[in-house]
């Protein structure tokens, strides 16, 4: 009985790490993040867009986290994609992707996963600390949705503000 009960928890702890090891890398250390970016500013331009900047690591918890809470979520998804060209900017040890930050007014200072939306010439339009989308122990949904819609490309063309003369 005690073989059996160890031959499970070492099968079970061998697919545990099998798992781990497979699961896919939101933030890409490696890349050249400058160039990524610029490609995502062209394309949404392009498809009439903004582009979302989520700012981590695959080391945060709260950043893979807001990631499965929007993909999980078919509103937030769709909202998302309807608005959005998503780019996940690297800042890890040894690839704190400095200059990019630097540019971005150095957003890293809201911790992390911090999001900043750029309009489709690159102009940075609004830096959002993940702390005000928190609910509980992850992120509200509801809280997400109005952050999406507030910084969306119809939320900031003044032709849907006409002012009465």
């Amino acid at each position: 009985m005690k073989k059996t009960i160890l031959l499970l928890v070492a099968i079970f702890s061998i697919n545990s790490l099998i798992a781990q090891t497979q699961k896919t890398k939101l933030y890409t250390p490696n890349a050249d993040a400058k160039a990524d970016i610029a490609l995502a500013v062209k394309k949404a331009k392009l498809e009439g867009k903004h582009v979302l900047l989520q700012i981590g690591g695959n080391w945060c918890g709260w950043c893979l986290l807001f990631d499965k809470t929007v993909k999980s979520n078919e509103d937030l998804k769709s909202t998302l994609a309807t608005n959005y060209v998503t780019y996940h900017l690297n800042y890890s040890k040894g690839h704190l992707n400095e200059d990019i930050l630097a540019d971005l007014g150095y957003p890293q200072r809201f911790g992390f996963p911090v999001f900043v939306v750029l309009d489709g010439n690159g102009k940075r339009l609004h830096t959002q600390s993940s702390a005000y989308l928190e609910e509980g122990k992850g992120h509200g949904v509801k809280k997400v949705k109005e952050f999406f819609k507030n910084w969306s490309p119809a939320a900031v063309d003044p032709k849907n503000y006409p002012f009465e003369k």
